[in-house]
């Protein structure tokens, strides 16, 4: 089946059992979406949200936000502000590992952009410690249980389509430390084939060690559509998939959101209706999972599903 018809079958089938806009505050004529899975540090859940006006493009910032109730959060007050857009965040041995999308401008005009990391173990006091690749998104990292860490990495280049009938690939390498970690790495990491089929694009978005040693991830896979105007729409949707990091194998790809699973709202700009880019899963008591997402480059959604790396086994 193509990818739009994959997504036909899923919204037919699907199972959603709750669906949630967030609400933020303190954060006032400001759109917060693309954020951060929560995660928990000192007792308190947290996520990093990437903040910008509904009419601008390219001039956002990333913003610390703290849990007050269900589906709402509240900015923390004096906390960093990044200059990045899309940030995640790992959790490598004792320490928070940020990274976002940092965009450069030149004589005031969009230029290019780069991946930032961050490090810390104090929340408050995150140190930007590498950069990776020239106009390269979706770097992801994860502990492995040798204790080194994996690196997904998300070139995207035109001459892409030609090769491999896909304009991204998605790569993998492993580095030691965090110290390991550089431009030249990331770049280096070899493909996984088979993951895109023609016209298709995506990367990954969080990525979880799994009890049997592999990889559980979340991501992103996308194609280009019309809409009734025969206006160009991007859809992105939420993927998971499972992947072995001894025998470089990709398994399991399945949709697990699309935005008719999420609360209706606006989008940024017509083609960007039909857009879900996943921040990533977060367990619940009942052994399902809330899937968080960016929908239409303007809000952020929570959708819970049932576990998608059944078979697989448990995110350590």
């Amino acid at each position: 089946m193509t990818l739009k018809e994959q997504k036909l079958a899923f919204e037919t089938a699907k199972k959603i059992y709750e669906s949630a806009t967030l609400v933020f505050h303190g954060v006032d004529g400001f759109d917060v979406y693309n954020v951060s899975i929560p995660f928990i540090r000192d007792g308190k859940r947290y996520l990093f949200g990437r903040i910008e006006r509904r009419e601008e493009w390219a001039r956002s910032w990333v913003r610390l936000f703290e849990e007050t109730g269900q589906d709402e959060w509240a900015v923390v007050k004096d906390s960093m502000i990044y200059t990045l857009e899309d940030p995640y965040v790992t959790e490598i041995g004792e320490e928070l590992v940020m990274g976002g999308t940092h965009v450069q401008y030149e004589r005031g005009k969009y230029s290019t952009f780069f991946g930032y990391f961050f490090r810390g173990t104090d929340l408050n006091n995150l140190y930007y410690f590498t950069t990776g690749p020239n106009k390269m998104k979706d770097i992801r990292l994860v502990p492995l249980q040798d204790g080194k860490i994996g690196v997904f990495s998300r070139p995207r280049r035109a001459d892409m389509s030609v090769k491999y009938g896909s304009e991204s690939m998605i790569g993998f390498t492993i580095i030691d430390r965090l110290e390991d970690l550089t431009a030249e790495v990331i770049d280096d990491a070899p493909y996984i084939y088979g993951i895109f089929g023609k016209g298709e694009w995506g990367g990954v978005n969080q990525a979880y060690l799994l009890d049997s040693g592999k990889i559980g991830v979340i991501g992103h896979i996308c194609y280009t559509d019309k809409d009734e105007n025969g206006g160009e729409v991007k859809v992105y949707l939420n993927m998971a998939l499972v992947f072995d990091p001894t025998t470089r194998e990709s398994s399991n790809l399945h949709l697990i959101g699309s935005r008719s699973c999420y609360p209706p709202g606006p989008a940024k700009m017509p083609q960007l209706v039909d857009c879900v880019f996943a921040s990533g899963i977060a367990m619940r008591p009942d052994g399902k999972a809330d899937l968080y997402s960016g929908i239409g480059d303007c809000h952020t959604g929570r959708i819970t599903i049932d576990y998608p790396f059944e078979g697989y086994g448990r995110i350590v």
